[in-house]
């Protein structure tokens, strides 16, 4: 597979998605089997948006990395996430790309249903002008983070899957300079669920 740019690149975080193991808080409410199919859904929603864009493209996977899945090896990197957190896991991706030479990195998730191509285009946009692009999300955390050039900080001392990591991330880069994308709702609970008209068919009636 060859790149197609030199310089710019966009990490994908997924989970394997196996049953039992993903949206876990949401199966809570609707159980193992619907939430995977909510995963799949987001999954092939992520890969949509992406497919086009004229960027570098590595998913990061999990657990394992799958050959013969929905990321066609044609068009995506295949990588390994490494790390015990969150926070370490991103700092080895962005740690990876940057010194393969590319200068403008963006990561996203692979459950933002009102995530859009254009979100992504004008993420990298912004890092033709500013050192750091972050897209909040409704629940306290982000959904994006763009950046020119690897601060370790952001990954650090957070706690994740709560609603403080995006006020901690913003005071991390008080003396940077950064643009915020527009808050989106990611999808981790069933009251994300409730608020996505595209899953109606998992929402359990009262």
């Amino acid at each position: 597979m060859k790149k197609l740019n030199t310089h710019k690149a966009l990490i994908i975080f997924t989970r394997n998605p196996e049953l039992g193991k993903v949206k876990t808080r949401l199966a809570k409410k609707i159980g193992d089997l619907a939430a995977l199919k909510v995963y799949q859904k987001l999954l092939e929603h992520t890969i949509h948006i992406t497919r086009t864009l004229e960027v570098d493209k590595f998913v990061f996977y999990s657990e394992q990395i799958q050959e013969n899945d929905h990321w066609d090896a044609v068009t995506y990197f295949k990588e390994l996430q490494n790390g015990v957190d969150l926070g370490e896991r991103m700092n080895h991706a962005f740690e990876l790309l940057f010194s393969r030479g590319y200068r403008q990195i963006v990561i996203v998730g692979s459950d933002i249903f009102e995530l859009t191509t254009n979100d992504i285009q004008e993420a990298f946009s912004h890092l033709d002008t500013t050192n750091f692009v972050v897209g909040p999300a409704l629940d306290g955390g982000y959904y994006l983070l763009g950046m020119n050039a690897l601060k370790k900080k952001l990954f650090k001392n957070k706690k994740w899957g709560t609603k403080t990591v995006f006020r901690e991330t913003l005071k991390n880069l008080e003396q940077e300079q950064v643009v915020l994308l527009a808050t989106k709702n990611d999808i981790d609970t069933y009251d994300d669920l409730k608020k996505s008209s595209e899953f109606n068919q998992f929402l359990i009636a009262p």
